[in-house]
């Protein structure tokens, strides 16, 4: 029944797609963290720079940073990021365009999630003579992150799906398998169910890992 699959590295491709997910997901977390500090920052340069980069990258399509950072990071200012073949350099400019456009998301869930610390917790800290460094990381994020969880995880599933965009720049990940086998195979809706499948199997556990865990960690008010 699934003898279309022969010959393919199915496996393989869907691998690419989580070492795609994780790196993002990291450097996402990292940056969108970074960028949430500097949106309720006293600092109006940082504030500005941070709620311009959120408004701007997430109104730009995922395609176009993509292919910006082939043709315009590697083909006209041979950026490679420490790669020296082509698919270790558009693997890696893919992740690092993953992590600039999620990342915005990220820090707006995380933004959410710093509103709903009371202000007086924030005061008190000054008062006792915390800087907002030590607020932010000591008593701020913790609770912050307790609370968007569950937003988190939405923005972790978008970025699964999302790296089917790295085809575009010829990564080897599962849908750039996907569409060699459909122009290969006459199996159309086969093929696609497998990739189906094989998406849904990524996705929902962790939906409901992090479902679970949101609701261990949530801050009791």
């Amino acid at each position: 029944m699934f003898d279309f699959l022969d010959g393919y590295d199915l496996l393989g491709a869907f691998w690419v797609t989580v070492q795609l997910t994780v790196y993002s997901a990291l450097g996402s977390l990292i940056w969108g963290t970074l960028l949430a500090g500097m949106k309720v920052s006293p600092v109006p340069l940082m504030r500005g720079f941070a709620t311009g980069y959120v408004n701007v990258v997430r109104n730009i399509p995922l395609t176009v940073i993509i292919v910006f950072s082939s043709l315009g990071l590697y083909s006209t200012l041979g950026i490679s990021l420490g790669a020296t073949d082509i698919p270790g350099i558009n693997f890696r400019l893919s992740v690092l365009s993953f992590i600039a456009y999620t990342a915005s998301f990220v820090c707006e869930a995380l933004r959410s999630g710093i509103n709903t610390v009371p202000v007086g917790q924030a005061e008190a800290a000054r008062a006792l003579g915390l800087s907002f460094t030590q607020v932010l990381r000591l008593i701020i994020l913790p609770q912050a992150f307790r609370s968007v969880v569950n937003p988190l995880s939405n923005v972790l599933i978008a970025l699964t799906k999302n790296t089917t965009v790295a085809s575009a720049i010829g990564v080897a990940e599962a849908a750039s398998l996907m569409k060699t086998m459909t122009e290969a195979e006459a199996q159309l809706i086969p093929i696609v169910a497998v990739f189906a499948f094989g998406f849904v199997v990524l996705t929902l556990p962790t939906g409901l890992l992090l479902g679970w865990v949101s609701k261990k960690v949530a801050v009791k008010r």
